[in-house]
């Protein structure tokens, strides 16, 4: 194992987050309760690369508790790609219907971009018939009827 010589400031600075971040990772389990020299918390390159475990699971929709399993996989000496594959094949639908709400949003923010309407109440951008707008998903279908 390295040596542990980055103080909290350091880490974060490299990792690009916040020493609060880190403390509450300690907290919660993510990282493990670092070294200290002179009162101080001392960290290693783990801690780092940890850290971008972590980043990057969040950036890709998951959880701190999704970001605990893959680090905890990385660390059993089990091949990681198991649990990477099942956590990405769980949330790869979650993304798949926020493309396609955000697809929709998209069509509807072009049409609303062009409207002329004076008032809200004559728009076709704001009507609603209930059955006809629900998606399969529960979400509303933006539509334009006017």
């Amino acid at each position: 194992m390295d040596e542990a010589t980055l103080t909290i400031g350091q880490v974060a600075k490299r990792a690009g987050i916040k020493t609060s971040a880190i403390r509450y990772y300690e907290r919660v389990g993510l990282l493990p309760e670092p070294e200290r020299h002179g009162g101080q918390r001392r960290y290693t390159d783990e801690t780092i690369q940890r850290l971008g475990v972590i980043d990057v699971a969040k950036r890709a929709g998951f959880t701190l508790t999704d970001a605990r399993v893959l680090l905890a996989a990385d660390r059993d000496g089990a091949p990681a790609h198991q649990e990477i594959r099942q956590l990405a094949q769980r949330k790869l639908p979650e993304v798949e219907a926020l493309i396609h709400r955000a697809e929709a949003m998209k069509q509807w923010l072009t049409v609303a971009s062009d409207c002329n309407c004076n008032t809200l109440d004559v728009c076709g951008l704001f009507e609603r018939e209930p059955d006809a707008n629900e998606a399969t998903d529960g979400s509303l279908r933006l539509t334009y009827t006017g």
